[in-house]
């Protein structure tokens, strides 16, 4: 990608780990669950409300504040495969033993090198959804996750190290 363009969606990748372990996610381990392929990822969204505040003695304006952050919850679509990692993870929640996992959200350019990279802290999966099946179509069979999380950051452009990356993140 040259300096002046802007990146493609289409190159991701998606790394969770257990909430609050550093190392892990530093070194980017992948055998912590959920892990697989995603197709799509949406919800890397923040708003911050403007709370108001009507001064006593001064009629003529209304003054703004910055409220508290909202995260958007973020959703991860992917073609169903034979694993149910996904699955697990939500319904460890139901069943009241589900582990909170941070992840790493990793935009790519063509030759696969770091755009920028999006951290969101303490996942707990708040929806899971299933495939729709219809038999007189041939369409990939979907499930999404549903991760509501306590905060999302970002860093710049990356040095093309993931690793480097996802350190700046902690600075």
């Amino acid at each position: 990608m040259s300096k002046g363009n802007p990146a493609l969606g289409h190159n991701f990748t998606i790394t969770f780990s257990k909430s609050g372990s550093v190392g892990a996610l530093i070194t980017l381990s992948v055998g912590t669950p959920p892990e697989g392929g995603f197709a799509e990822c949406s919800g890397l969204e923040v708003g911050i409300p403007a709370e108001s505040y009507a001064e006593g003695g001064n009629n003529g304006t209304t003054l703004k504040f910055v409220g508290r952050p909202n995260w958007t919850n973020i959703k991860l679509r992917r073609g169903v495969v034979t694993s149910a990692d996904l699955w697990r993870w939500h319904q460890d929640f139901i069943e009241g033993k589900g582990k909170r996992r941070d992840g790493v959200i990793s935009l790519l350019d063509d030759q696969g090198e770091t755009v920028r990279v999006w951290r969101f802290v303490r996942g707990l999966p708040v929806r899971w959804t299933g495939p729709t099946m219809h038999a007189s179509q041939s369409q990939v069979a979907v499930e999404e996750i549903e991760i509501a999380h306590e905060g999302l950051r970002q860093t710049g452009a990356g040095s093309g190290s993931v690793v480097d990356t996802v350190a700046n993140l902690f600075s």
